[in-house]
């Protein structure tokens, strides 16, 4: 038994195995779907697999790509009525323990929602950004997967709620940029395209790796870089990208006032990329 908001209540063995929910002890892809296909699925898939072995959690034989694909879609079809949305499936070890677990063995959960467009575009075009200062960024390795330690991401979401914010620039211990509450940051300063460098413990996100393959494909001229947070006023454009929201456009940094024509044109190469 125990005691849950002062009710004595029969303990869940799905909550009291669940080392996600006590410790942290998860990782998670989240992706879209159009058209009954995952997108960019191969290298959420990889990503995923590579987040688990850092883990140390036994990778079962089944979890092979067209069964997770399956699985997804699975759980898609019978919650929606639509070809596109997005889903996330989470990877727990599933074993009891404490900090030590007993087993590396997992468990997965995966849910979706709806989405109501089926290509990417432009969502909010008067985002508003700031710096987020109060906790730094650890970059190193584990960092870059997506666990479910996220306490840095949910108190800069909340800072960028209290202060009339559309979202926040996370710093890395060396007060260097290295990402958004939940994409990656790319500028544009004149002909040239930078994006933090994944040692600044950046996500390696999905999006991030595809967008940067369609800027070389069509001869941007981008770099993977150290970022310094007075350089945002000298760049032209800002963007975010995810492998949900695609690209969405940056207007506002304090009082800089951003244009959006690259970022456009790269939304427009992303549709076709996927269609």
């Amino acid at each position: 038994m125990v005691n849950f908001n002062g009710e004595i209540l029969p303990e869940s063995s799905q909550l009291s195995n669940n080392r996600g929910f006590y410790f942290g002890d998860s990782v998670f892809e989240s992706c879209r779907i159009k058209s009954n296909n995952i997108l960019f699925w191969e290298d959420h898939y990889f990503r995923l697999m590579s987040s688990m072995r850092i883990m140390r959690f036994n990778i079962p034989d089944t979890f092979t790509p067209s069964f997770l694909h399956d699985e997804i879609l699975k759980i898609h079809n019978h919650n929606s009525d639509l070809d596109h949305g997005r889903a996330r499936i989470s990877v727990y070890r599933s074993s009891s323990g404490n900090y030590n677990p007993d087993s590396n063995d997992i468990s997965y959960i995966i849910k979706t929602s709806e989405i109501h467009n089926n290509n990417y575009e432009f969502l909010n075009k008067d985002l508003r950004v700031d710096l987020y200062k109060d906790y730094l960024i650890d970059n190193q390795l584990i960092n870059t997967i997506k666990s479910n330690n996220k306490s840095i991401n949910v108190l800069a979401s909340i800072y960028a709620s209290e202060n009339d914010l559309n979202n926040c620039i996370l710093l890395n211990k060396d007060r260097m940029i290295s990402e958004f509450i939940n994409g990656n940051l790319f500028l544009v300063k004149d002909d040239l395209i930078i994006t933090p460098n994944l040692n600044s413990g950046c996500l390696d996100g999905v999006m991030r790796k595809n967008i940067i393959k369609i800027l070389h494909d069509n001869n941007f001229n981008v770099i993977e870089a150290d970022l310094k947070p007075f350089e945002i006023i000298s760049a032209n454009e800002m963007f975010m990208t995810n492998a949900v929201q695609g690209i969405q456009p940056i207007k506002y940094y304090r009082k800089k006032i951003f244009s959006n024509d690259v970022t456009s044109k790269l939304l427009s190469l992303l549709n076709t990329s996927i269609n």
